[in-house]
């Protein structure tokens, strides 16, 4: 059975990461606090960040700024998803075809597939 974390991020209970995502005090709270499911969500978001910002990844300050971005997804103060938002994987399961239209992707990403 998988270790279970109430989620801060999706606001409920749900499987917690296998492990720590890095080192750190970070990386600790997030084992703690964030599930698979909402941790998983972060590649998109942390894409999007890098794009828009244009940050380098060799600069430590980039890697600040991302890390710092991190927290804010997880854990600040808009972190938790709206009231009835459902993860595209589900609302294709409830609504059927064509449900991305119905979900709200506030403070979850999901804009990194876009292509300039």
């Amino acid at each position: 059975m998988p270790r279970m974390v109430q989620c801060v991020k999706l606001g409920k209970e749900l499987p917690g990461l296998d492990k720590p995502p890095f080192p750190g005090e970070l990386g600790q709270r997030i084992y703690e606090h964030i599930s698979k499911q909402a941790y998983d969500m972060w590649p998109a978001q942390s894409t999007l960040i890098i794009n828009h910002y244009g940050l380098n990844m060799a600069d430590p300050e980039s890697r600040k700024l991302l890390r710092e971005q991190m927290e804010e997804f997880f854990f600040g103060e808009d972190a938790q998803m709206p009231e009835g938002w459902i993860p595209e994987e589900e609302a294709g399961v409830t609504a059927g075809v064509g449900a991305k239209g119905g979900q709200s992707s506030k403070g979850g990403g999901g804009g990194a597939s876009r292509k300039k």
